[in-house]
């Protein structure tokens, strides 16, 4: 059986995803840049961070599904929006590529194997996790982020 348990999951993401690419495309570019978080972050940074996020996640969750059991690096989330030059990029293409990737990764998980849920990761040095809590968790950490930035509304 592939996928129903993580449906729903897969169905909360399409819909957070829906609901904030809405707000996050009325803030203006140069707003995007303007720290919203201690320590200076703007959108455009924070926004960077998920898309990383999802990239990241996409390869655990693939890959997690595919083996027995993973060891993942650790994530430097300062160094990966400084090298990626986040401030420089467009504000809509920002947002295009988090909505478009998030849609894709709700797909993806909603055909995540059964079988393959209970894989346990390893990320860095933390302790292992198992993918089905892997792909609960990104939705967790993706409603802070978005909750940071003001994008986010009751579902």
């Amino acid at each position: 059986m592939i996928g129903e348990p993580m449906k729903e999951l897969s169905d909360k993401l399409v819909r957070v995803v829906r609901s904030a690419e809405a707000i996050l495309f009325q803030v203006p570019e140069a707003e995007s840049s303007k720290p919203v978080l201690s320590g200076g972050w703007s959108r455009k940074q924070v926004l960077g961070h998920l898309i990383d996020s999802a990239s990241n996640n996409h390869q655990r969750f693939v890959r997690a599904a595919l083996q027995t059991a993973l060891d993942f690096p650790g994530y430097d989330q300062d160094g990966c929006v400084r090298v990626q030059a986040v401030e420089e990029a467009d504000w809509t293409l920002l947002v295009s590529l988090w909505a478009g990737y998030n849609r894709y990764l709700a797909h993806g998980i909603a055909h995540l194997p059964v079988s393959k849920l209970e894989t346990l990761c390893r990320i860095g040095s933390d302790e292992p996790v198992t993918l089905r809590f892997l792909a609960e968790d990104y939705l967790r950490h993706l409603l802070h982020h978005l909750g940071q930035i003001g994008a986010t509304t009751s579902l």
